[in-house]
């Protein structure tokens, strides 16, 4: 069984940074699609940022010019760097992976940004 990780979540006041990291196990084969989702209280779980075949890399408008995805080669893991962070961007940090037809989640990391 596939398990996503993830860490680097806290509070932070505006105009602050955070990494997030997400680490997967549970499977010798590397998902070729990884990324990131929020989830602010009262809203829709939305895409953040994704790497597709570590060729493509899709970032939501809201993430353009501020926060950066990457993933070392060969591993299941991916980053997020999250710059210039605003109020709106407190929500629930999920990770997330596909392998075949599965996605896999995790459990969520809180991103708080004061203002």
């Amino acid at each position: 069984q596939v398990q996503l990780v993830e860490s680097g979540g806290g509070l932070v006041q505006t105009g602050g940074s955070l990494r997030l990291a997400c680490a997967a196990s549970g499977t010798r084969f590397i998902m070729p699609t990884m990324g990131w989702y929020r989830q602010a209280p009262g809203k829709q779980r939305e895409l953040v940022a994704v790497k597709i075949n570590s060729a493509r890399t899709d970032y939501a408008d809201f993430a353009k010019g501020r926060f950066t995805i990457t993933r070392e080669n060969s591993k299941n893991s991916v980053s997020l760097q999250m710059t210039s962070l605003e109020p709106e961007d407190t929500a629930v940090y999920y990770c997330y992976g596909r392998l075949g037809s599965e996605y896999d989640w995790g459990q969520g990391t809180q991103v708080t940004v004061s203002s």
